[in-house]
Protein backbone atom coordinates (compact mmCIF):
# COMPACT_ATOMS: atom_id res chain seq x y z
CA UNK A 1 0.00 0.00 0.00
CA UNK A 2 1.12 4.21 -0.72
CA UNK A 3 1.38 6.53 1.62
CA UNK A 4 -1.82 7.95 0.93
CA UNK A 5 -3.98 4.86 1.22
CA UNK A 6 -3.02 4.16 4.38
CA UNK A 7 -3.40 8.09 5.45
CA UNK A 8 -7.12 7.42 4.34
CA UNK A 9 -7.84 4.67 5.73
CA UNK A 10 -6.84 6.33 9.03
CA UNK A 11 -9.04 8.99 8.47
CA UNK A 12 -11.98 7.06 7.61
CA UNK A 13 -11.99 4.58 10.26
CA UNK A 14 -9.70 6.06 12.99
CA UNK A 15 -11.01 9.11 15.65
CA UNK A 16 -9.52 12.84 14.73
CA UNK A 17 -8.24 13.62 17.91
CA UNK A 18 -4.64 14.01 16.18
CA UNK A 19 -3.22 15.83 13.39
CA UNK A 20 -0.24 14.31 12.30
CA UNK A 21 2.39 14.88 9.93
CA UNK A 22 1.54 12.87 6.55
CA UNK A 23 4.11 10.48 7.12
CA UNK A 24 3.33 6.77 7.45
CA UNK A 25 6.53 5.21 9.42
CA UNK A 26 7.24 1.28 8.67
CA UNK A 27 10.26 1.32 10.70
CA UNK A 28 12.87 2.41 13.16
CA UNK A 29 16.41 1.80 13.75
CA UNK A 30 18.19 4.21 16.15
CA UNK A 31 17.71 7.68 15.28
CA UNK A 32 16.44 6.81 12.48
CA UNK A 33 12.59 5.90 10.53
CA UNK A 34 12.00 4.95 7.32
CA UNK A 35 8.26 5.58 5.79
CA UNK A 36 6.21 2.97 3.45
CA UNK A 37 7.70 4.46 0.19
CA UNK A 38 11.45 3.65 1.31
CA UNK A 39 12.44 7.13 2.66
CA UNK A 40 14.57 7.68 5.65
CA UNK A 41 14.20 10.69 8.19
CA UNK A 42 15.51 11.68 10.99
CA UNK A 43 13.85 11.65 14.11
CA UNK A 44 13.63 14.79 16.20
CA UNK A 45 10.52 13.88 18.28
CA UNK A 46 11.48 10.73 19.83
CA UNK A 47 7.85 9.60 20.49
CA UNK A 48 7.94 13.21 22.61
CA UNK A 49 10.89 12.19 24.39
CA UNK A 50 9.46 8.36 25.53
CA UNK A 51 12.39 7.03 22.55
CA UNK A 52 15.33 8.40 24.68
CA UNK A 53 17.32 5.00 23.95
CA UNK A 54 16.36 5.49 20.18
CA UNK A 55 13.87 2.98 18.34
CA UNK A 56 13.65 -0.78 19.02
CA UNK A 57 17.33 -0.50 20.59
CA UNK A 58 18.71 -4.36 20.54
CA UNK A 59 18.95 -4.42 24.30
CA UNK A 60 15.57 -3.45 25.41
CA UNK A 61 14.18 -5.95 22.35
CA UNK A 62 15.88 -8.66 23.61
CA UNK A 63 14.61 -8.18 26.84
CA UNK A 64 11.12 -7.74 25.62
CA UNK A 65 11.44 -11.09 23.89
CA UNK A 66 12.84 -12.79 26.65
CA UNK A 67 10.06 -11.84 29.52
CA UNK A 68 7.81 -12.27 26.42
CA UNK A 69 8.62 -15.89 26.28
CA UNK A 70 8.04 -16.84 29.81
CA UNK A 71 5.26 -14.77 31.49
CA UNK A 72 3.33 -11.18 30.35
CA UNK A 73 1.01 -10.10 32.66
CA UNK A 74 0.28 -11.60 36.69
CA UNK A 75 -2.09 -8.83 37.65
CA UNK A 76 -0.95 -7.76 41.30
CA UNK A 77 -3.53 -10.24 42.75
CA UNK A 78 0.28 -12.24 42.61
CA UNK A 79 3.35 -11.05 42.76
CA UNK A 80 6.27 -11.79 39.64
CA UNK A 81 10.15 -11.88 39.76
CA UNK A 82 10.96 -8.87 37.62
CA UNK A 83 8.62 -6.51 39.52
CA UNK A 84 10.39 -6.36 42.75
CA UNK A 85 13.82 -5.99 40.91
CA UNK A 86 12.80 -3.08 39.17
CA UNK A 87 11.68 -1.36 42.38
CA UNK A 88 15.14 -1.95 43.50
CA UNK A 89 17.09 -0.25 40.99
CA UNK A 90 14.82 2.93 40.50
CA UNK A 91 15.61 2.94 44.44
CA UNK A 92 19.14 2.56 43.66
CA UNK A 93 19.38 5.26 40.69
CA UNK A 94 17.14 8.15 41.75
CA UNK A 95 17.15 7.44 45.94
CA UNK A 96 13.53 7.46 46.65
CA UNK A 97 12.51 5.05 49.04
CA UNK A 98 9.92 3.04 47.26
CA UNK A 99 7.78 3.23 43.61
CA UNK A 100 4.27 2.39 42.62
CA UNK A 101 4.14 1.24 39.22
CA UNK A 102 1.51 2.75 36.42
CA UNK A 103 1.22 2.56 32.18
CA UNK A 104 0.60 5.93 31.03
CA UNK A 105 2.12 9.30 32.35
CA UNK A 106 -1.10 10.39 33.04
CA UNK A 107 -2.07 7.56 35.35
CA UNK A 108 0.96 8.44 36.97
CA UNK A 109 -0.06 11.45 37.06
CA UNK A 110 -3.44 11.03 38.85
CA UNK A 111 -1.72 8.41 41.30
CA UNK A 112 0.13 11.22 42.35
CA UNK A 113 -2.23 13.75 43.11
CA UNK A 114 -4.34 11.11 45.34
CA UNK A 115 -1.75 9.98 47.07
CA UNK A 116 -0.74 13.99 47.74
CA UNK A 117 -4.59 14.26 48.80
CA UNK A 118 -4.40 11.54 51.11
CA UNK A 119 -1.37 12.86 52.96
CA UNK A 120 -3.08 15.90 53.45
CA UNK A 121 -5.88 14.19 55.32
CA UNK A 122 -3.81 12.08 57.39
CA UNK A 123 -0.63 13.73 57.89
CA UNK A 124 -1.23 17.78 57.65
CA UNK A 125 -4.89 17.58 58.77
CA UNK A 126 -6.62 19.54 56.17
CA UNK A 127 -10.33 18.66 56.71
CA UNK A 128 -11.52 16.01 54.42
CA UNK A 129 -12.15 17.10 51.11
CA UNK A 130 -10.67 20.49 51.20
CA UNK A 131 -7.32 19.97 49.65
CA UNK A 132 -6.24 21.91 47.35
CA UNK A 133 -2.76 21.35 44.82
CA UNK A 134 -1.41 23.75 42.77
CA UNK A 135 -0.58 23.60 39.49
CA UNK A 136 0.44 26.22 36.28
CA UNK A 137 -0.73 27.53 33.75
CA UNK A 138 0.30 25.97 29.93
CA UNK A 139 0.85 22.89 31.86
CA UNK A 140 0.36 19.72 30.43
CA UNK A 141 0.10 16.51 32.84
CA UNK A 142 -2.42 14.31 30.69
CA UNK A 143 -6.06 14.20 29.33
CA UNK A 144 -8.28 12.65 31.94
CA UNK A 145 -11.03 14.47 33.35
CA UNK A 146 -9.01 15.92 36.41
CA UNK A 147 -5.92 16.49 34.83
CA UNK A 148 -7.77 18.98 32.09
CA UNK A 149 -9.55 20.37 35.19
CA UNK A 150 -6.40 22.42 35.79
CA UNK A 151 -5.60 22.78 32.02
CA UNK A 152 -5.55 26.59 31.17
CA UNK A 153 -5.90 25.38 27.44
CA UNK A 154 -9.33 25.90 26.17
CA UNK A 155 -9.13 23.24 23.51
CA UNK A 156 -8.12 20.68 26.25
CA UNK A 157 -11.46 21.39 28.39
CA UNK A 158 -13.86 23.98 27.02
CA UNK A 159 -16.21 20.63 25.70
CA UNK A 160 -15.52 17.91 28.68
CA UNK A 161 -17.00 19.74 31.83
CA UNK A 162 -18.11 19.58 34.89
CA UNK A 163 -14.44 19.81 36.25
CA UNK A 164 -12.72 18.76 39.28
CA UNK A 165 -12.50 20.68 42.24
CA UNK A 166 -9.37 21.34 44.40
CA UNK A 167 -7.17 22.96 42.17
CA UNK A 168 -5.48 26.40 41.81
CA UNK A 169 -3.63 27.53 38.71
CA UNK A 170 -0.87 29.86 39.03
CA UNK A 171 1.37 31.86 36.13
CA UNK A 172 4.27 29.48 35.35
CA UNK A 173 7.56 30.82 37.03
CA UNK A 174 5.79 33.56 39.40
CA UNK A 175 7.29 32.32 42.85
CA UNK A 176 5.39 34.98 44.66
CA UNK A 177 2.35 33.80 43.66
CA UNK A 178 2.80 30.44 45.01
CA UNK A 179 3.47 31.94 47.98
CA UNK A 180 0.58 34.10 47.82
CA UNK A 181 -1.77 31.21 47.02
CA UNK A 182 -0.42 28.68 49.91
CA UNK A 183 -3.14 28.15 52.29
CA UNK A 184 -3.62 26.23 55.45
CA UNK A 185 -5.50 23.34 52.74
CA UNK A 186 -2.62 23.43 50.28
CA UNK A 187 -1.53 19.96 49.83
CA UNK A 188 1.35 20.20 47.16
CA UNK A 189 2.41 21.45 44.06
CA UNK A 190 3.15 19.80 41.33
CA UNK A 191 4.86 21.48 38.68
CA UNK A 192 7.20 20.84 35.55
CA UNK A 193 10.80 21.70 35.82
CA UNK A 194 10.18 22.43 32.14
CA UNK A 195 7.07 23.26 30.32
CA UNK A 196 7.80 20.29 27.07
CA UNK A 197 3.77 20.72 25.33
CA UNK A 198 4.19 24.82 26.40
CA UNK A 199 7.05 25.43 23.74
CA UNK A 200 9.62 24.12 25.66
CA UNK A 201 9.06 26.55 28.61
CA UNK A 202 12.16 26.87 30.79
CA UNK A 203 11.19 28.66 34.06
CA UNK A 204 13.28 31.42 35.89
CA UNK A 205 16.96 30.37 37.28
CA UNK A 206 16.09 29.66 41.26
CA UNK A 207 12.48 29.12 40.48
CA UNK A 208 12.32 25.48 41.49
CA UNK A 209 14.49 26.06 44.41
CA UNK A 210 11.98 29.24 46.02
CA UNK A 211 9.09 26.42 45.08
CA UNK A 212 11.11 23.75 47.17
CA UNK A 213 11.75 26.23 50.22
CA UNK A 214 8.55 27.41 50.11
CA UNK A 215 7.22 23.53 50.61
CA UNK A 216 9.23 23.37 53.22
CA UNK A 217 8.26 26.02 54.91
CA UNK A 218 4.35 25.68 54.60
CA UNK A 219 4.35 21.76 55.22
CA UNK A 220 3.19 21.52 51.23
CA UNK A 221 4.38 18.69 49.26
CA UNK A 222 6.11 19.34 45.82
CA UNK A 223 5.26 16.54 43.07
CA UNK A 224 7.65 16.94 39.93
CA UNK A 225 6.29 15.75 36.76
CA UNK A 226 9.61 14.63 34.83
CA UNK A 227 7.44 12.55 32.26
CA UNK A 228 9.01 14.35 29.68
CA UNK A 229 11.77 15.85 31.25
CA UNK A 230 12.83 13.07 32.83
CA UNK A 231 15.47 10.28 32.22
CA UNK A 232 18.22 12.29 30.78
CA UNK A 233 16.48 14.47 28.31
CA UNK A 234 17.39 17.43 29.74
CA UNK A 235 21.12 16.40 30.35
CA UNK A 236 20.66 15.52 34.25
CA UNK A 237 18.81 12.30 35.31
CA UNK A 238 16.13 14.41 36.14
CA UNK A 239 15.69 18.27 35.00
CA UNK A 240 15.14 19.19 38.75
CA UNK A 241 18.88 18.31 39.19
CA UNK A 242 19.98 21.46 37.41
CA UNK A 243 18.59 23.31 40.42
CA UNK A 244 19.87 20.46 43.09
CA UNK A 245 15.92 19.82 43.84
CA UNK A 246 14.56 17.05 45.25
CA UNK A 247 10.93 16.95 44.79
CA UNK A 248 8.70 14.89 47.56
CA UNK A 249 7.16 13.06 44.74
CA UNK A 250 8.67 12.51 41.17
CA UNK A 251 6.47 11.03 38.42
CA UNK A 252 8.07 9.48 35.51
CA UNK A 253 7.17 7.41 32.52
CA UNK A 254 7.79 7.92 28.63
CA UNK A 255 11.41 6.76 28.34
CA UNK A 256 11.15 4.34 31.63
CA UNK A 257 10.35 1.85 28.82
CA UNK A 258 12.31 3.27 25.72
CA UNK A 259 9.21 3.43 23.49
CA UNK A 260 8.47 -0.80 23.58
CA UNK A 261 5.69 -0.74 26.33
CA UNK A 262 3.94 1.81 28.30
CA UNK A 263 5.26 2.04 32.09
CA UNK A 264 5.37 5.19 33.84
CA UNK A 265 5.70 4.97 37.93
CA UNK A 266 5.74 7.53 40.97
CA UNK A 267 8.15 7.69 42.85
CA UNK A 268 8.68 8.55 46.63
CA UNK A 269 9.81 8.07 50.17
CA UNK A 270 7.98 5.58 52.52
CA UNK A 271 6.98 8.60 54.78
CA UNK A 272 4.66 9.40 51.88
CA UNK A 273 4.07 6.66 49.62
CA UNK A 274 3.45 4.01 52.75
CA UNK A 275 0.22 5.70 53.03
CA UNK A 276 -1.13 3.95 50.39
CA UNK A 277 -3.16 0.69 51.68
CA UNK A 278 -4.08 -2.36 49.77
CA UNK A 279 -7.03 -1.87 48.02
CA UNK A 280 -7.26 2.23 47.83
CA UNK A 281 -5.03 1.81 44.03
CA UNK A 282 -4.21 -0.38 41.52
CA UNK A 283 -4.13 -1.11 37.97
CA UNK A 284 -4.20 -4.63 36.01
CA UNK A 285 -1.68 -3.98 34.31
CA UNK A 286 0.19 -1.75 36.32
CA UNK A 287 3.85 -3.24 37.64
CA UNK A 288 3.08 -6.55 35.00
CA UNK A 289 6.44 -8.46 34.48
CA UNK A 290 6.59 -8.06 30.66
CA UNK A 291 6.88 -4.12 31.52
CA UNK A 292 8.82 -4.57 34.29
CA UNK A 293 11.64 -6.58 32.13
CA UNK A 294 11.76 -4.01 29.55
CA UNK A 295 12.15 -0.83 32.32
CA UNK A 296 14.93 -2.58 33.85
CA UNK A 297 16.39 -3.50 30.42
CA UNK A 298 15.87 0.73 29.26
CA UNK A 299 17.32 2.28 32.58
CA UNK A 300 20.52 0.19 32.23
CA UNK A 301 20.87 1.03 28.61
CA UNK A 302 20.26 5.01 30.23
CA UNK A 303 23.51 3.92 32.28
CA UNK A 304 25.69 1.64 30.34
CA UNK A 305 25.77 3.76 27.26
CA UNK A 306 26.31 7.13 29.07
CA UNK A 307 23.50 8.56 27.70
CA UNK A 308 22.95 11.14 30.09
CA UNK A 309 26.36 12.70 29.59
CA UNK A 310 25.73 12.67 25.91
CA UNK A 311 22.32 14.17 25.81
CA UNK A 312 24.38 17.25 27.84
CA UNK A 313 26.79 17.03 25.30
CA UNK A 314 24.75 16.99 21.90
CA UNK A 315 21.99 19.09 23.15
CA UNK A 316 24.50 22.06 24.35
CA UNK A 317 26.25 22.09 20.60
CA UNK A 318 22.67 21.66 19.00
CA UNK A 319 21.15 24.41 20.84
CA UNK A 320 24.15 26.92 20.11
CA UNK A 321 24.07 25.76 16.47
CA UNK A 322 20.44 26.40 16.15
CA UNK A 323 21.05 29.71 17.98
CA UNK A 324 23.14 30.93 15.28
CA UNK A 325 21.17 30.65 12.54
CA UNK A 326 20.35 34.36 11.24
CA UNK A 327 16.91 33.48 10.61
CA UNK A 328 14.18 36.46 10.26
CA UNK A 329 11.49 34.11 11.63
CA UNK A 330 13.06 32.82 14.99
CA UNK A 331 12.21 34.86 17.79
CA UNK A 332 14.46 32.54 20.56
CA UNK A 333 16.20 29.45 21.06
CA UNK A 334 15.77 27.58 24.06
CA UNK A 335 15.89 24.47 25.93
CA UNK A 336 18.20 22.19 28.31
CA UNK A 337 20.08 18.96 26.93
CA UNK A 338 18.15 18.02 24.00
CA UNK A 339 14.76 19.09 24.83
CA UNK A 340 15.23 22.28 22.77
CA UNK A 341 12.52 24.40 21.28
CA UNK A 342 12.81 26.85 18.85
CA UNK A 343 10.14 30.13 18.82
CA UNK A 344 8.66 31.75 15.81
CA UNK A 345 7.69 35.04 15.79
CA UNK A 346 3.87 35.71 14.94
CA UNK A 347 4.26 37.01 11.39
CA UNK A 348 6.02 33.98 10.74
CA UNK A 349 3.05 32.18 10.68
CA UNK A 350 1.82 28.76 11.66
CA UNK A 351 5.31 26.22 13.05
CA UNK A 352 3.47 23.35 11.48
CA UNK A 353 4.56 24.79 7.81
CA UNK A 354 7.94 24.52 9.03
CA UNK A 355 7.80 21.27 10.26
CA UNK A 356 6.06 20.11 6.69
CA UNK A 357 9.05 21.49 5.05
CA UNK A 358 11.46 19.55 7.60
CA UNK A 359 9.56 16.44 6.69
CA UNK A 360 10.37 16.55 3.44
CA UNK A 361 13.86 17.12 3.81
CA UNK A 362 14.36 14.43 5.78
CA UNK A 363 13.89 15.29 8.80
CA UNK A 364 10.94 15.01 11.63
CA UNK A 365 10.08 17.03 14.02
CA UNK A 366 6.65 18.63 15.34
CA UNK A 367 4.75 22.18 16.37
CA UNK A 368 3.75 23.07 19.84
CA UNK A 369 1.65 25.65 20.43
CA UNK A 370 1.52 26.95 17.38
CA UNK A 371 4.81 28.85 16.57
CA UNK A 372 7.45 26.42 18.54
CA UNK A 373 9.43 24.00 16.75
CA UNK A 374 10.68 20.98 19.07
CA UNK A 375 13.99 19.63 18.23
CA UNK A 376 13.86 16.51 20.69
CA UNK A 377 15.95 13.24 19.08
CA UNK A 378 17.06 10.42 20.79
CA UNK A 379 20.05 10.79 23.40
CA UNK A 380 22.11 8.16 21.39
CA UNK A 381 22.47 10.86 18.54
CA UNK A 382 26.19 11.85 17.48
CA UNK A 383 27.56 15.16 16.21
CA UNK A 384 27.73 13.83 12.78
CA UNK A 385 23.98 13.11 12.48
CA UNK A 386 23.33 16.78 14.33
CA UNK A 387 25.52 18.29 11.03
CA UNK A 388 23.67 16.47 8.85
CA UNK A 389 21.05 18.05 9.75
CA UNK A 390 21.68 21.43 10.76
CA UNK A 391 21.80 22.38 6.79
CA UNK A 392 18.27 21.74 5.77
CA UNK A 393 17.23 23.13 9.18
CA UNK A 394 19.20 26.57 8.50
CA UNK A 395 17.35 26.36 4.78
CA UNK A 396 14.38 25.90 5.95
CA UNK A 397 14.37 28.86 8.56
CA UNK A 398 16.13 30.89 6.33
CA UNK A 399 13.96 30.41 3.20
CA UNK A 400 10.69 30.00 3.62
Amino acid sequence: MKTQEYIQLEENYGAHNYHPLDVVITRGEGVWVYDVEGNRYLDCLSAYSALNQGHVHPRILQALIDQAQKVTLTSRAFRNDQLPLLYQELAALTGYEMALPMNSGAEAVETALKLARKWAYRVKGVPRHQAEIITFENNFHGRTISIISFSSEPLYKDDFGPFTPGFVSLPYGNLNAVKQAITPNTAAICVEPIQGEAGVIVPPEGFLRGVRHLADERNVLLIADEIQTGLGRTGKLFACDHEGVRPDMMVIGKALSGGFYPVSAVLADKKIMGLFQPGEHGSTFGGNPLGAAVARAALRVLRDEDLIANSARMGEYFLEQLAEIPSPHVKEVRGKGLLIGVELKPEAGDARRFCEALKDRGILAKETHQHVIRFAPPLIIDQETIDWALPKIREVLLTL
